[in-house]
This record gives structure tokens, sequence and C-alpha cells, in this order.
């Protein structure tokens, strides 16, 4: 049986090196211009030597978001940038605009190219258009059924990609024109302000300045509030249709959620393949995915276009654990990279790849002179006790007291 390939996302070399030690078997990352995610950070030349170096070292693979609709002026950029790029042995391009492909695919023709959920594939014929064009892989439009993807299947020899974790766009596959018309930031040139999640009310034109609230509820109105995609019990479903990679949302999330949900799907996806008659979802995935900072998960479309897609009750992420640290190797020594405020005897939590989850109880904090502190801090690299195995790229985690934050 062939397997399906899972795509994690990478915002900066580290996390892309996370994304790799916890299971991904690609990443897609962002470029010096033209990607979706421009606050995301971006990988520059050498940066992308050296991300594809490691990658193909491993045997992974690594797709460049080139995904953003260009203006006319832009092009000369665009080929400058291409140009540049062709050396590198990137083994895709993710593009949306038409004249992104078609200029591709005139300075660097043999580059492999996939098309992003920007696009808006929603049938087979669209897909077979893009195959003619060159395209090799088309990420599908998220409004899709199961049975849909599958009949898309049918039509089409293409590659067919879909999401399967992550944030969802209220708007169709991402197509969103809101924040351009309120704040002048494109969506679809990577500068999403995200006008979806603001708190909204109505002005009557003879009394400016008196705001009349739109409610569904005592606690507010949550219009445009759009659950988390989770698809972690359908993945034989997906397998079944002839989905060819599984993607997971996030170049704009942190190093832990990378670690967290990949090192999850990466054991689903083992497990459906050494028992595909048997797969069963274990309980403690579930957890782990709530352990990381997310709205509401669902289904998004793919059980029926009436599936729930916008959670009403209220605009809080919801998470159960703290990020507190990074394990890293120096000089032949673990020592922790602090993210978050911890103290001596704070019940901790390791993690690393292949579900490995050892708790703990923080002892001694010092600093890497031996002095003791009374505290880990961001930033602060420190020796502590960590539990036995303990390997560099393991995170430390925190239980919260409080797991819902409201954005």
């Amino acid at each position: 049986m062939k397997q399906v390939e899972l795509l994690a996302p990478a915002g900066d070399l580290h996390k892309m090196e996370t994304a790799l030690r916890y299971g991904a078997d690609a990443v897609y990352l962002g470029s010096p211009r033209f990607g979706l995610r421009a606050p995301a950070g971006s990988f520059d030349l050498q940066a992308l030597r050296r991300a594809v170096d490691l990658c193909h070292s491993l045997g992974r693979r690594l797709y460049l978001t080139l995904n953003a609709y260009l203006r006319p002026e832009e092009f000369p950029e665009l080929e400058s940038l291409l140009e540049e790029l062709r050396p590198l042995d990137i083994d895709a391009y993710i593009v949306s605009d038409p004249g992104v492909v078609a200029t591709v695919k005139r300075i660097d023709p043999g580059r492999e190219l996939h098309l992003s959920t920007q696009a808006n594939t929603t049938n087979a014929a669209a897909a077979q258009l893009w195959g003619s064009l060159g395209v090799s892989r088309v990420n599908l439009a998220r409004e899709l059924t199961l049975e849909r993807i599958a009949a898309v299947r049918q039509g089409t020899s293409v590659e067919l990609e879909v999401f399967v974790h992550g944030a969802m766009c209220v708007a169709y596959s991402g197509r969103c024109l809101l924040s351009a018309v309120l704040t002048g930031r494109e969506a679809n040139r990577g500068e999403c302000a995200h006008p979806c999640r603001w708190g909204y009310a109505l002005v009557e034109k003879t009394r400016p300045g008196e705001y009349m609230p739109v409610e569904e509820h005592q606690d507010g109105t949550f219009l445009f509030n759009s659950r988390d995609l989770c698809l972690l019990d359908h993945l034989p479903q997906l397998i079944g249709a002839g989905v060819d990679s599984l993607k997971i949302e996030g170049r704009m999330k942190s190093l832990y959620y990378v670690a967290a949900v990949t090192r999850v799907y990466r054991a689903a996806l083992d497990r459906f393949y050494a028992d595909p008659h048997n797969y069963v979802v274990d309980s403690l995935w579930r957890e782990e995915l709530d352990k990381v900072s997310h709205r509401p998960y669902g289904t998004g479309f793919l059980l029926g276009e009436d599936s729930p897609q916008v959670h009403t009750t209220d605009s809080a992420y919801v998470r159960s654990c703290d990020f507190v640290g990074l394990v890293h190797r120096q000089e032949g020594e673990l020592i922790v990279e602090g993210r978050n405020r911890f103290f001596p005897g704070e019940n901790l939590e390791l993690i690393g790849p292949g579900m490995r989850t050892k708790p703990f109880k923080a002892g001694r904090i010092e600093t890497l002179d031996g002095e003791g502190v009374p505290a880990g801090q961001p930033n602060m690299r420190m020796r502590i006790e960590l539990p036995e195995g303990a390997q560099e790229g393991d995170i430390l985690r925190r239980p919260m007291l409080n797991s819902s934050l409201q954005v």
C-alpha cells in the first residue's frame, strides 16, 4: 500500500528541524517574497540552502510557498527571485496565480509545482486543467466533502493534497477580502489582519458614537468565529478516497504546536499502516491535541456542508499546557532553553518524538555557571535534572490551571 505524505509547517529553521524530528515526511516554508504568511518569517537563500540540505540528508522533501497573487509591476522581481532560487534543489513550489505558474515554467521548467488551496480547486476538470499546465499536485479547496474528494480522485491523475488540521478561514478557501477593504492589508498577499476575529457593533447614522451590540446571547456575538480543523478520526477515509498528502496548517504557530501536532498525526498514520483494518484513535492523541492552543475542533466540510463551521459560544482559544522549555545539546551536555517561566517543585512533562511523554517534578534550576536561580526564565539557558531518556529537541511543558485564553 502506498503511504500518504505527512506535510508539516515550518515557520523558521528551528520549527522545520522540529517538524522533521517529530515525524514529518515533508515541510513547507516561506520564500523571501510572494508567500501568503508574511508575518510568519521566511527563509533567505542561505537558510534555504541549509534547509534543503537537511531535508534531503534525512530523505524528506521541502516545498516553498510562492502562492500570493501578483500585481503587474511585481513580475520582474518574481523573475529575479526565480533565477536566484533555480540552483537550489527545492522539491516543489506551492503556487496559486496562473501568471506565477507560467513564469516558473518559462524560467525554471523542470521545477515541480503544487497548487495552493487558494486556487479553490473543487472538481476533477479543474485539477486536470492545472495538470495540463504543469502542476503535479493540487491542494483541494477546504469546502469539499469526503465524497467529492473521492470523485475528484476518480477524475484526475494529479496528486491530491488536503488539510487535516489547523485554523480555518470563514471565507471560501481563504479568498477573503475583508482585511483588504477594512485595513488595506490583503489576505491574498499574505497580510491578513484577521478582521473575522474582531468585535463588532451597530451604529445608527444619526447617533454617531453610540454603539449598539449585536448579540447572539448574553456573552456577545461570534458570527465569524471559525472552528479549528481536526480530521484525526477520518484518516482511513481520506486515504481510502485517494489523497496523496495530508497537510497540517500552522506556519505562524509555535515550535511546540508543530511538535505536538506532528507527532500525533505521525503516530496515527503509523498505526493505520501497521493494521489498516483495525485503526482506532488513541484517546491520548486527542488529549495531546487539546494541549496546544486552539479553537474548538471540528471536521470542516468533510462530513457534509451542514456541519457546524462557526463556534458561537465564545471567542476563546483553549489549551491545557504551557510550553516552558526546549532541550538542547551543548558541548555534550543536555541543557534547557527557557520559553516561559517555571519554578522548582512544579509538575512538568517532557515530550519527544514517537509519543514519548514523561511527567516529572522540576528540581533545582541553575545557570550554566552553576549558580542556583529561583525560576527558569524565557530565553535563559539553564541546567535542570531531566527524566531518563531525554534527548535533544525534546520539549518541556507545564499543565495550566486555567485552560481558556481569551483572544
